[in-house]
């Protein structure tokens, strides 16, 4: 059995990663509570249990866990369908169904859901990310259509710099130094413009435009945190939520896993059914403790990796500085302006849902692009899980319609014989164009079938058999080469 090396091998490079994964994932899980309207702490115990459950189970060196935007428009559907409460109850079933699904073995199957509908799923939430966020940024409490007549001029100024130092702070002096965490900055920036806002009229921000965690100690924590419902269980809604979960979670989860596995500069490999057992049982704990549901998050992991950690201790180091941030620095928390962390989100969503993805979909063609196209129309007028599962009966069906056109080619050579060769295996799927291609063939016609080294099936073997029977009534010569006939029999065996 393979040793893994103990999370405490690297204590000094990986306290550094742990505090520097802190200071990039503290704005990150207030932003995605707030998206998900659900109040923020739920969003700080999501990255606490992520942080202190995960590393003890999971074997991914430099992965980190905590709530993740791929999954806010889940979230925000099914609160506001069956209840924060119920929904809890969803996240605790959801990290006993992961844990199964670690247990069955299940993680190697992620990879079956085709690469263009995992981008369409990725882009669909960064287009719901930055939609929904931008009545925020605007220091608005409804929708898009309310923004012109509530606009909040200072929440915009706000929202503007933030949006500015993010995407400029690469530009700076300061973002030559990877420990410095930009979305950090930007929040402690945001945070002091709007105290100068304060007393100026028509910038000064409303209490409704604040972060608002429970102040008073660990006591009044955990008092304001919401609870699983218990008795929501034996409502089936809430195991369709549980699943839902599982499923997208799992999904984003071992993604991002692969993705950090490449960045890994030892080239580990994260086993995969290990790591869906460890997010199971930190769902299960942050469900419980009325957090948000956990995934993988490449961000933080990116962020990790950049840092120089070389193993899980990071990650453990930065669940307890959340921990200590959400029983100490409430006070400090409560002067983080909204319209900052919308503007967190936006970045988040618009690196989702990148120019580049839509271009380079078109660029592979219609079996890339279609797929890619209906999974976000599908996740956008419907939901995530529905979405998905268009996409993947859509880019099943190309898969479906790529093998039966292309398995066999046909060519006459200059004696007029014509010669079918079997390019991959011939299965039913195959079928279709199989016959296609028998169907060109004329009366008195020389044919040569070759299948040598290919599986050929029963249904295909009696396709051929139907042609081999009818050519002796047209005229036609059939040659078969490395096919074994020898138990197919036309017309279906009647």
């Amino acid at each position: 059995m393979h040793q893994y090396p103990s999370m405490f091998s690297h204590p000094k490079e990986d306290t550094v990663a742990g505090v520097v994964v802190f200071l990039v994932a503290l704005p990150l899980c207030l932003g995605i509570a707030i998206a998900c309207g659900v109040p923020p702490v739920s969003g700080l115990v999501a990255g606490i249990a992520g942080g202190l459950v995960v590393p003890l189970i999971s074997r991914s060196a430099l992965s980190v866990t905590g709530p993740a935007a791929g999954l806010t428009s889940i979230v925000l559907a099914e609160v506001s369908k069956v209840g924060l409460e119920p929904f809890l109850m969803g996240v605790v079933l959801a990290g006993g169904l992961q844990f199964l699904l670690g247990v069955v073995r299940a993680g190697g199957y992620t990879a079956l859901v085709p690469s263009s509908v995992i981008k369409g799923m990725l882009a669909a939430i960064g287009i719901t990310i930055v939609w929904r966020q931008l009545p925020v940024a605007f220091g608005v409490n409804g929708g898009v259509a309310d923004i012109p007549g509530q606009l909040n001029t200072g929440a915009v100024a706000i929202a503007a710099l933030s949006l500015a130092l993010l995407y400029g702070w690469k530009y700076t002096p300061m973002g030559r130094f990877k420990l410095v965490s930009p979305a950090l900055v930007t929040v402690v920036v945001a945070s002091v413009v709007a105290e100068l806002f304060r007393g100026i009229p028509g910038l000064t921000l409303e209490p409704a435009h604040y972060v608002d965690v429970p102040l008073g100690g660990v006591q009044a924590l955990a008092s304001a945190l919401p609870r699983p419902d218990f008795g929501s269980i034996a409502n089936p809604a809430i195991w369709v939520t549980g699943a839902t979960i599982a499923v997208v979670a799992s999904i984003e989860t071992l993604l991002s896993l692969q993705a950090v596995d490449r960045l890994d500069p030892l080239k580990r490999h994260s086993p995969p059914d290990r790591e869906l057992l460890a997010q199971g049982a930190a769902n299960a704990v942050s469900g419980f403790l009325g957090g948000l549901p956990v995934t993988a998050v490449i961000v933080r992991s990116g962020a990790n990796v950049a840092a120089g950690a070389k193993e899980r201790m990071s990650a453990l180091v930065h669940g307890v500085l959340l921990l200590v941030a959400v029983v100490f620095a409430g006070p400090l928390l409560n002067k983080i302006p909204m319209a900052c962390l919308a503007a967190v989100l936006i970045q988040v969503g618009l690196n989702l849902c990148k120019p580049v993805l839509f271009t380079t979909q078109v660029r592979l063609g219609m079996t890339q692009l279609l797929p890619f196209g209906l999974t976000i129309a599908s996740v956008l007028a419907l939901d995530l899980l529905k979405g998905v599962v268009v996409g993947i009966v859509v880019g099943i069906a190309f898969v479906l319609y790529e093998n039966s056109k292309r398995a066999v080619l046909a060519e006459r050579d200059p004696d007029g014989v014509w010669r079918m060769r079997f390019r991959r295996d011939g299965t039913f799927v195959s079928k279709p164009g199989i016959m296609s291609t028998l169907d060109g063939v004329d009366d008195g016609d020389h044919v040569v079938i070759d299948g040598t080294g290919e599986y050929i099936d029963h249904d295909v073997k009696e396709a051929l058999a139907t042609f081999v029977e009818d050519a002796k009534r047209r005229n036609i010569r059939v040659t078969l080469v490395g096919i074994d006939m020898s138990h197919a029999h036309a017309g279906g065996g009647h």
